[in-house]
């Protein structure tokens, strides 16, 4: 079969170049609105449904190598966390929390402001940036000073000393700062009232941003779905049992919408799991045993080593959300970029960047086969290959993970080979559901 074109907004996918207004609109429109019971919409950045305004100022070649660039910082980022390391080497200009691919909405405060956060399984915290803060979007902010619940959490706290760089003010509230290169944010560790969905949380605690310096960050905030003493797992345990999933929509769905469902109830029942995996020193992050790659009906020759958890080096294979293309370690992508370019047969291959199995021409899509421990993923032709706008150029929508030493040992399978599947984490039984679902 043919691979079939993009919706033509392809051309726009994740620029992150942002507006600054946080009113979300709906345009009458049913999936803009809210989802009923422990629910929450999902949104792509290039929604409809959502504030962020892409640019259209770069061509479809530019969009797609500056996403490259992103995703490599991700890549180094992720890398920095599996090693264990307090200082992240981003290249200068990049921002502490990472413009996001989906956002959802949450309600903060008594009354309550609505915010639009980053949602992340591969981050812990909830960071927001407040009212006062020097460098922050002054029409993106958290006005603390009208919540009636809100609250700064003392030096004393146990929340404190789980905290990054936890300092004590001179007030004696707990307050902290992270360095990532030449940027760095502080802020103060606070509590307050959140409403994800229909659900109240009374008592949340998350980061109030009130200073950037170094680089800018984007106004959304970012809301952690790891498996720290922070992330919103830990937090409402009792509430969601430490079990959600989401569904992240198509590049071709009209509305870019799909979901986030919080708690084990009305979960897939017909789903299939693999186990998850643990790293010591990098607990949150959401490995998983990748066992093996098929290229059409054939079993590719990858050594074991290349999937293999190694907590170490944190060499495996981690489910992240913010990563927008797949990164396989050398063995395993040399293996699959060859088998793939073999199935399509005797065509000139060209490059884009770090895409380096491109067609000008129309191709037959191989199917290509994630082998896990008690599951197989085949992934979709759509969320195998990117298109030109015109149509002139398609490519595999996979790279090597490379750069820098570290990231030479990372498997990431990202949002775009995640799309228009049901994700289930159900971390009590220690184990991620996939389930093919059109998101919308």
């Amino acid at each position: 079969m043919k691979a079939p074109p993009l919706f033509p907004a392809l051309a726009f996918l994740l620029l992150h170049f942002l507006s600054s207004s946080l009113a979300l609109p709906t345009h009458g429109h049913p999936q803009c609105g809210d989802l009923p019971g422990s629910t929450l919409r999902v949104f792509h950045v290039s929604s409809p449904c959502s504030p962020f305004k892409p640019s259209t100022s770069l061509s479809w070649e530019e969009s797609i190598l500056k996403m490259q660039r992103d995703d490599q910082a991700r890549l180094q980022f992720l890398s920095s966390l599996v090693a264990g390391r307090s200082v992240v080497p981003l290249a200068s200009g990049r921002q502490i929390i990472q413009t996001p691919t989906y956002i959802v909405k949450v309600k903060v405060g008594t009354p309550s402001q609505t915010m639009l956060m980053a949602v992340d399984n591969s981050n812990d915290a909830a960071w927001i940036p407040c009212s006062g803060c020097v460098g922050c979007s002054s029409s993106s902010v958290f006005t603390d000073s009208k919540s009636t619940s809100y609250k700064n959490l003392g030096c004393k706290t146990p929340q404190c000393q789980q905290a990054p760089n936890p300092t004590c003010s001179t007030a004696g509230s707990c307050a902290f700062n992270i360095t990532y290169g030449s940027a760095s944010i502080a802020g103060n560790l606070s509590q307050d009232a959140f409403a994800l969905a229909a659900d109240p949380i009374p008592s949340y605690t998350f980061g109030c941003i009130q200073k950037t310096t170094g680089a800018s960050i984007p106004p959304q905030g970012l809301l952690g779905l790891g498996r720290g003493p922070l992330s919103l797992l830990s937090q409402t345990q009792s509430l969601y049992q430490s079990t959600f999933s989401y569904c992240l929509p198509s590049f071709k769905s009209p509305n870019f919408s799909g979901s986030l469902r919080l708690g084990p109830i009305a979960q897939p029942i017909r789903i299939k799991y693999t186990p998850l995996l643990k790293n010591p020193r990098r607990s949150s992050l959401y490995y998983v045993n990748l066992l093996a790659i098929r290229v059409g009906r054939r079993v590719l020759d990858i050594p074991p080593s290349a999937f293999a958890l190694d907590p170490v080096t944190g060499a495996g294979t981690t489910i992240d959300s913010g990563t927008v293309f797949t990164r396989l370690v050398k063995p395993a992508y040399q293996a699959v970029r060859d088998a793939f370019r073999e199935r399509v047969g005797n065509l000139t291959v060209t490059s884009l960047g770090g895409f380096d199995t491109c067609y000008s021409v129309p191709i037959v899509v191989p199917n290509v086969t994630f082998m896990f421990s008690g599951m197989n993923v085949t992934i979709p032709p759509d969320n195998l290959l990117i298109h030109s706008t015109a149509g002139s150029l398609t490519c595999l929508a996979m790279a090597e993970s490379s750069g820098d030493p570290l990231n030479s040992v990372l498997n990431v399978i990202a949002s775009m080979q995640q799309q228009n599947h049901r994700m289930v984490f159900d971390v009590p039984n220690s184990r991620v559901g996939v389930a093919r679902e059109t998101c919308t």
